[in-house]
């Protein structure tokens, strides 16, 4: 998957590089391009923004300086993407959903914002990572890079995703490793049985725990077979004592 990012702090990705995302780049199954607008400035200063017309305190980003970053790109069959407040909030469907495009671009803000005109032109999806303002889109940027690329085919080993938390609607069940015993508390018996179906089933009711404890609202748009609900139900009438 290809990721080019129009930004006037590249130098803010640098730390998305690492790791996990370090490692897709180096097997090519993603690449990341940061675009600096700065560079497209026509001003000796390399300004890229101006006073807004009608009024109002900050400044804002000109049309014609992010346009041109933009048309330095390969634009063909790429999704734009523009990281805002005023977007639709990512969750996991949107990101599986992003996941499986080719070429995303993401147009990061600054400041008051961007000239409406450029955002009109070019822009296919306006997305927020929460209803709260940041100093600019770099940071949604990179949480969004990390949260599709982490779907992209080979990124991660096969099966990681399918049991994470929201993978299935529901939080992810609690996890354990070595030692066996830390601080006097024991890993819970059952995932030493070797019994992967009441591992299984220990799981998936861990999963409801968790979310009914932590987000009870996801619990709405979860299938629950009828021993579910009773748990549920348990989980409840425990909760009243």
């Amino acid at each position: 998957m290809q990721f080019d990012v129009l930004t006037l702090f590249p130098e803010m990705f640098e730390p998305i590089k690492q790791s996990i995302i370090g490692r897709a780049e180096k097997k090519n199954l993603i690449n990341l391009n940061l675009v600096n607008i700065r560079d497209f400035s026509n001003n000796k200063h390399k300004k890229v923004d101006d006073t807004p017309y009608g009024g109002g305190a900050g400044m804002v980003m000109q049309a014609d300086v992010v346009y041109d970053a933009y048309k330095s790109l390969n634009t063909k069959d790429a999704k734009v993407i523009y990281l805002t407040p005023q977007g639709k909030v990512l969750n996991q469907k949107k990101v599986e959903e992003l996941s499986k495009e080719k070429h995303l671009i993401l147009l990061c803000g600054h400041y008051e914002g961007i000239d409406q005109r450029v955002i009109d032109k070019i822009v296919d999806e306006e997305i927020s990572i929460g209803d709260y303002v940041l100093t600019g889109g770099e940071i949604p940027a990179m949480v969004l890079i990390d949260t599709v690329s982490r779907y992209v085919e080979g990124v991660l080993s096969k099966g990681s995703t399918s049991e994470e938390s929201f993978s299935q609607g529901l939080l992810e069940y609690p996890q354990y490793t070595r030692p066996e015993i830390f601080e006097d508390e024991k890993v819970p018996e059952i995932l030493l049985t070797g019994h992967h179906e009441k591992i299984s089933k220990w799981r998936r009711e861990q999963s409801l725990k968790n979310t009914y404890l932590k987000r009870p609202e996801l619990l709405k748009n979860v299938e629950l077979s009828k021993e579910e609900k009773e748990y549920i139900k348990k989980l409840n009438n425990d909760a009243k004592c």
